[in-house]
């Protein structure tokens, strides 16, 4: 059964839950080196230009190509799916500020697929989402790169070590299909560039070219008929944490509410712990949220945390922000000295990231340049944490110029937002993702028939430092 089949079966299941519960009223920096990376790692497959072979951008009046021969779910323009996304942020938007799962691990984390599906071969699918998107230019390519400088390079890894895969984190906001098509305005974008029915496969691309162990996704408001089951096919949990007030449910055609969502893979890691928080700034409840999740390393039993979260946008709020990454950075603490508490191991590993607790990765949309306060709080924290995108420059001190580009009525924006924070004392970074051009991004920016989202996904490859790379602490 391909995925699509499997994602209509899990819609029709879940919208007949929802009908049920509601009751029958409701029915300029040097280049850093390039890695040389096996075929298997990029989609491109039309030639060295790293186009699908003719691709024909189609003007802002013609109509969308088709993709009749690929299967797709009914998405956008359900009712019930709608009613299940309102549900679901019902059951989320509770009054505590933060709500802590801890997992049976008979049932919660078992070996069985979460949703009892069959698993699908990642190589098909991605040969699905090139067939649809074979009349669009390809995404821009990016390459996997070394850190620029070389001393933070991970040169000390034992023999056991090399035969344990680095751990690949992505993040990415991937666009709200209801704000991109509805509120978000981007005037340079044809509306048919953002069909969801085309736009999912540009999404699934870019992940299944990357294939990353944890995936941390912003903006997703069609989790429940597309991510969770696609990705549960492909051996991935997840959960999944909506605004409070997502600003899609103002969109007449809106899928429900949008939030994050954190996806891990389950051959790789087990979970141990989750908490979803709804941030607060000043005591006061806000409409942003994060989730943190601890998850065991099955091949070594090291544990680490990770947290995805998207804070408040808009120039203006800046103060805000700070306050809701003070907010973050508390719970952080709290969540990694507890899980730490109960495993003396993983609290040696972690022993140099300037805290006791499990070693931390943060990944977001922060919407917040590094001159802003809430920056400043992450880069001082005494969690001991740094961004890792900083070490593409040739200082290893400097963030990327963009990690979104886009053009509203507004005017044109071009900014910092999106980071990936890492406990340095703990982790060393192996490789990132390299961020495109200007001319690779192209005259009308983000989003584009070529690329789905107004924001990158940036990439890294972790690895856990050994106690001799660990930097020593004065006493």
């Amino acid at each position: 059964m391909n995925p699509a089949r499997r994602c209509s079966f899990l819609h029709r299941d879940l919208a007949a839950f929802c009908l049920s519960s509601l009751g029958p009223a409701a029915k300029k920096q040097p280049p850093p080196k390039k890695l040389s990376l096996p075929a298997p790692r990029y989609c491109h497959t039309g030639g060295e230009d790293g186009r699908r072979g003719k691709p024909q951008v189609k003007s802002r009046g013609s109509s969308p190509a088709s993709a009749s021969s690929i299967p797709v779910c009914p998405m956008g323009s359900s009712s019930s799916s709608r009613l299940f996304g309102t549900l679901a942020q019902t059951l989320n938007s509770a009054p505590l500020a933060q709500k802590d799962y801890c997992p049976d691990p008979e049932h919660q984390d078992s070996d069985q697929d979460p949703e009892g599906l069959e698993q699908t071969d990642p190589d098909q699918l991605l040969r699905e989402c090139e067939e649809a998107l074979q009349n669009r230019p390809a995404r821009p390519h990016r390459d996997l790169v070394y850190p620029a400088d070389p001393k933070h390079q991970h040169q000390y890894r034992n023999h056991e070590q090399q035969h344990t895969p680095s751990i690949r984190v992505m993040t990415w906001n991937i666009l709200a299909q209801a704000l991109g098509e509805g509120k978000d305005g981007f005037v340079r974008c044809p509306l048919e560039a953002l069909n969801w029915a085309e736009r999912k496969y540009l999404i699934l691309e870019e992940i299944l070219t990357y294939r990353p162990d944890i995936l941390c996704l912003q903006e997703v408001d069609h989790y429940y008929d597309t991510f969770k089951p696609i990705l549960a096919s492909l051996g991935y949990h997840s959960t999944f944490l909506p605004k409070p007030w997502s600003p899609c449910l103002d969109v007449a055609s809106n899928n429900g509410p949008d939030g994050c969502a954190l996806f891990y893979r389950h051959a790789r890691f087990s979970l141990l712990h989750t908490s979803h928080l709804r941030l607060s700034a000043m005591m006061l409840p806000t409409n942003q949220v994060a989730i943190v999740q601890t998850l065991r390393c099955r091949a070594t039993g090291q544990r680490l945390c990770v947290a995805v979260t998207h804070l408040k946008a808009r120039s203006g709020w800046e103060r805000l922000r700070g306050a809701q990454g003070a907010d973050l950075l508390q719970s952080l603490k709290a969540i990694t000295s507890r899980a730490a508490g109960s495993d003396p191991v993983s609290r040696g590993a972690g022993g140099g990231n300037g805290t006791e607790g499990v070693p931390l990765i943060v990944c977001g949309d922060f919407n917040a340049e590094p001159s802003e306060d809430v920056y400043r709080r992450f880069i001082s924290s005494p969690l001991g944490l740094d961004s890792a995108y900083k070490l593409l420059s040739a200082d290893g001190q400097t963030e990327p110029a963009y990690t979104t580009w886009k053009i509203r009525p507004s005017g044109e924006s071009c900014s910092t937002l999106d980071y990936i924070w890492y406990s340095h004392g703990a982790f060393t970074v192996d490789t990132l993702l390299d961020i495109p051009t200007e001319e690779q991004i192209g005259p009308d920016r983000l989003p584009s028939y070529h690329y789905p989202s107004d924001h990158l996904s940036l990439l890294c490859d972790f690895s856990f430092r050994e106690p001799r790379d660990q930097p020593h602490r004065l006493m």
